[in-house]
This record gives structure tokens, C-alpha cells and sequence, in this order.
């Protein structure tokens, strides 16, 4: 691994990654990638309880998913873009592979069709 790169741990990331298994979590994410909202317009939009959705809220701002921002007693949320840049950075890792490895494959193959 580069270590100019700034990497979060193998933990952080599985920790990241389950995380973002929970469908509700990843429609927080959603409904707060673009706009800054506070906690009590997130829990409206979903069926389940306040208590739930701050347990989402609070998670995903635990794991860096989040920006929160105290204004009086609300509190606003929003994505936090440079944490997915770090896992994103982690993905392409597997990506790039599988991207030369079909590279490979395929010129392989049109070297087998002249030949």
C-alpha cells in the first residue's frame, strides 16, 4: 500500500462497509449528500422511529460519514465527501485489477483469433 496515501484502517473500512449494508442508512446518506438537514427533517421521511434514525445518524457521524453542525438546540447533518474519497480510493485497488485483468483477457483472446 502507498503510504503517501492516506488509508483509513482494514477495521474502519469494514466497520464503513457494514454500515452502508443498512438500506436506511445509505437513504440518510442519500437524502443528506447535497443538502445540509436537520436530524428531526431526516427521522420525518422515514417510518421508523426518531430513536432509530438517530442511532443511524449518530453511527454514520461516528464513522466520519458525517458532518454535524450544532445551530441552537438542532442539529444539521451532511455527507462528508472526503470520507468516501478515502474508501473510493480503497475500491479502485480492486477495481484497477479487475480492469487489467480484463485488458489482459481480451488481448489474449484477439491474439488467439489472428493467430
Amino acid at each position: 500500500m502507498n503510504s503517501k496515501l492516506h488509508m483509513p484502517s482494514v477495521a474502519k473500512l469494514e466497520d464503513v462497509l457494514r454500515a452502508l449494508a443498512e438500506p436506511q442508512r445509505v437513504a440518510i446518506l442519500k437524502l443528506v449528500h447535497d443538502a445540509e438537514l436537520p436530524a428531526g427533517e431526516i427521522a420525518n421521511r422515514f417510518s421508523t422511529s426518531r430513536q432509530a434514525v438517530s442511532q443511524h445518524l449518530r453511527l454514520l457521524t461516528n464513522l466520519g460519514l458525517l458532518n454535524e453542525r450544532r445551530e441552537g438546540n438542532r442539529r444539521l447533518y451532511r455527507v462528508k465527501r472526503e470520507a468516501f474519497g478515502e474508501l473510493r480510493t480503497f475500491l479502485e485497488v480492486f477495481w484497477d485489477n479487475s480492469l487489467s485483468s480484463l485488458k489482459r483477457r481480451l488481448e489474449a483472446d484477439k491474439g488467439k483469433r489472428r493467430g
